[in-house]
């Protein structure tokens, strides 16, 4: 059993190919779409990497791939939080805890020889995108760009000494329910008290449109454990990515008196055509994306964020609702609204306040290195 750094392009589509071999099986994994993946790990095509490092490591032995893991340094969360904190992702293995032990080690030398004081994880890479393992909700397919694993990886992080150090919740919502009538009266106080106007994205000022959910996303988050604030670069490549898939009826600004003081995105579920792609957009996969994309019944409430002065005027309530009223005459059935910090009770309680129950949680691990 050896360690290799991921150099060649051997070595790369091995690292790709990994999950598809061991989920193979397990009809709740999604398989990413292979293009995508490995363009996570370049310069040119992710922002991240212009203020982060990673390297990505495979656990072999003479006959087959037995696990892989990516460390991670990103130097504007070091430099944001005033920490050392360095972070595991992109981990995969087989049930065996010697090769994940291995993986994990690895990455602790690597993250000790640049200084770093801790490791964290896992984060795919960073909170802005896939993080924590799935600790509960095993029964169902995840929703776009939230993770997936089997359970026993949770086993290997507390026999390795990994402790917890956050748990994220995911709410699911039926949309056939409708909204509660209290929280229907909350929205018309609401309204009457803040002169609130909501309004959809347009898609024709969709540059200044960015910049508005820029401003609005890093003052709503600044404080929330683990924040930093993305870069024009990053917000920029979230936007590309996002664009094609997003409803314009979905992303929601609240303004009071034109200023714009909340946003809201919620985007259709597209692992519901994820899943029938085995990874793959040629001609075959664009027929069939074309063909499922107009299947899709559930969405993910990605983004819900309000400035610090309207934080407390109720806000939230008036952009879930019109989501909803949105939701409801596309078609959409059900929505996720995720992910939560588990102890930010104030989201956490108007999620469920809106009939939404958590169905899902994740577990980020910490270790002192």
């Amino acid at each position: 059993m050896k360690i290799v750094p991921v150099r060649t392009k051997k070595e790369i589509n091995t690292f790709i190919e990994l999950p598809f071999q061991l989920y193979r099986n397990d009809p709740n994994w999604v398989p990413p779409l292979r293009r995508e993946m490995e363009k996570v790990f370049h310069p040119e095509s992710n922002p991240f990497l212009a203020h982060a490092e990673i390297e990505r490591f495979l656990c072999i032995d003479s006959s087959r791939v037995l696990g892989r893991v990516a460390g991670i340094v990103d130097n504007n969360h070091n430099q944001f939080h005033k920490e050392k904190t360095a972070f595991f992702g992109f981990f995969e293995s087989v049930r065996d805890i010697n090769a994940a032990a291995l993986l994990l080690d690895t990455v602790k030398d690597w993250a000790r020889a640049r200084g770093m004081e801790r490791l964290r994880g896992p984060m795919n890479p960073s909170m802005n995108a896939e993080c924590g393992f799935l600790l509960e909700g095993f029964d169902s397919p995840p929703v776009i760009m939230m993770p997936y694993n089997p359970p026993y990886y949770l086993e290997h992080m507390e026999a390795i000494g990994f402790r917890k150090v956050k748990d994220l919740f995911a709410f699911y919502k039926d949309n056939t329910k409708g909204i509660p009538d209290r929280m229907k009266r909350i929205v018309e106080l609401v309204r009457k008290r803040t002169g609130v106007v909501v309004r959809p994205l347009n898609m024709n000022k969709l540059e200044n449109e960015v910049k508005i959910i820029k401003r609005i996303y890093n003052d709503a988050w600044e404080k929330n454990w683990g924040f930093v604030p993305m870069t024009d670069a990053e917000m920029d490549e979230m936007v590309k990515i996002l664009k094609p898939l997003a409803v314009p009826d979905l992303v929601l600004f609240a303004e009071i008196k034109g200023k714009p003081v909340g946003v809201s995105i919620t985007i259709p579920d597209y692992n519901q055509v994820l899943k029938h792609l085995n990874g793959k957009l040629g001609v075959v996969g664009l027929a069939k994306f074309a063909y499922y994309r107009r299947k899709i019944t559930g969405l993910r409430a990605i983004v819900f964020g309000v400035v610090k002065e309207f934080r407390s005027a109720g806000l939230h309530a008036v952009l879930y609702y019109e989501t909803e009223k949105a939701a409801v005459r596309h078609g959409f059935q059900s929505c996720e609204l995720s992910w939560n910090l588990e102890d930010n009770d104030e989201i956490n309680s108007f999620d469920a306040a809106l009939g939404g129950e958590i169905y899902k949680k994740y577990r980020t691990y910490e270790i002192k290195i």
